[in-house]
């Protein structure tokens, strides 16, 4: 790509950026408020739906995409596929936002979304075994891009509740995917996850360090939907083998998090649909550890996992399948730290 459109496009994001700010300066005065209970991490009511603008940003930029960018554009149905689940993912999590729907509400839009996006052709087609090769069928991969999708989709919804953790992570993500899909040809990919990653741009700085507003369901439900298809998106990179593994690296902090608490929870008798105060990001702030340090470790995880995503693409065949466990490494030293700091402070019960 030449410098004047790597400009050019850099001119465009920085357009969106002020769109979302607007858009989340805009939400910060409708005042829909989240108040303050057991469960959550702040303590007075604090406005929410910031997420708005990050939507609105990416759907703006989308229709600019669909229009004019030539050199982005999926096959009209995958294309179609992915503005026709973003919208039903960000209505639904709006008016969940507005009336705290039940979570079996959530999830039914979460899979029609993941539905509406597979049956468009957007899943996992090169889905092979390390050291086995490809699966002959193509269902395996179909049953795994929506068991992905609505697990990406739930994990950065929990994870969104601390300032600037889900935005921070999100944004490092996206950047990455824009990196290396321009390295690879993956104009769809660069393109799309530069457009949130102008939204997210534009809502951190009123989220963090000190939130003015929240995302809110609109915010994380969306950008862990995007992620999650951007991933699908990124298996299909020209001469990046189980590419489908690049976008797991770089969440590896999140998904860590709410798979160990799952389980964790599961283990021990728990409810695991019950609301509770027991993620290890949780717990390590009701721990002491103050919660800006907390979302900046999660920024740590979401750039080493980058960095183990580019070790991943250099490394000839043979050398990829152990790459991504290299990512569980800071999650057990998290995990030690974090059960020590909880032991010192008296929480034997995680919950």
């Amino acid at each position: 790509m030449t410098s004047f459109a790597i400009l050019r496009h850099l001119g465009f994001a920085a357009l969106l950026m002020l769109l979302s700010a607007a858009t989340v300066r805009t939400m910060i005065s409708v005042r829909v408020m989240d108040t303050p209970e057991a469960r959550k991490m702040h303590d007075r009511p604090t406005p929410k739906g910031g997420g708005v603008g990050i939507v609105i940003t990416f759907l703006a930029g989308i229709a600019v995409l669909y229009r004019y960018a030539e050199f982005a554009r999926l096959a009209d149905p995958y294309f179609r596929g992915v503005i026709e689940a973003s919208v039903a993912i960000a209505v639904v999590a709006f008016l969940d936002d507005l009336f705290d729907w039940p979570f079996t509400v959530k999830l039914g839009a979460q899979i029609f979304a993941a539905l509406v996006a597979v049956a468009s052709g957007l899943y996992v087609t090169d889905f092979r075994i390390p050291y086995l090769g490809p699966l002959p069928f193509a269902w395996p991969g179909i049953a795994a891009t929506v068991v992905w999708m609505l697990f990406t989709t739930n994990a950065m919804n929990f994870i969104d509740g601390l300032n600037g953790l889900a935005s921070g992570v999100s944004l490092i993500a996206c950047l990455f995917i824009v990196f290396i899909a321009e390295q690879h040809g993956g104009w769809f990919a660069y393109a799309s996850a530069g457009l949130l990653a102008a939204g997210l741009a534009g809502f951190l700085p009123f989220n963090f360090p000190k939130a003015r507003i929240f995302m809110g369901d609109v915010g994380s439900q969306f950008c862990g939907f995007m992620l999650a298809v951007l991933a699908v998106v990124a298996s299909r990179f020209d001469g990046v083998e189980l590419s489908f593994l690049l976008m797991p690296m770089l969440l590896s902090g999140v998904l860590f998090d709410v798979g160990f608490t799952l389980v964790r929870r599961t283990l021990a008798g728990e409810s695991v649909t019950r609301p509770h105060r027991g993620h290890l990001y949780q717990v390590a702030q009701r721990s002491g550890v103050p919660a800006v340090s907390v979302a900046l470790i999660h920024w740590g995880f979401a750039l080493f996992g980058g960095a183990c995503c580019l070790l991943f693409i250099a490394l000839p065949s043979s050398l990829k399948p152990p790459v991504p466990f290299l990512t569980l490494v800071p999650q057990c030293v998290w995990v030690w730290y974090v059960a020590r700091r909880a032991h010192a402070a008296g929480l034997e019960r995680w919950g």
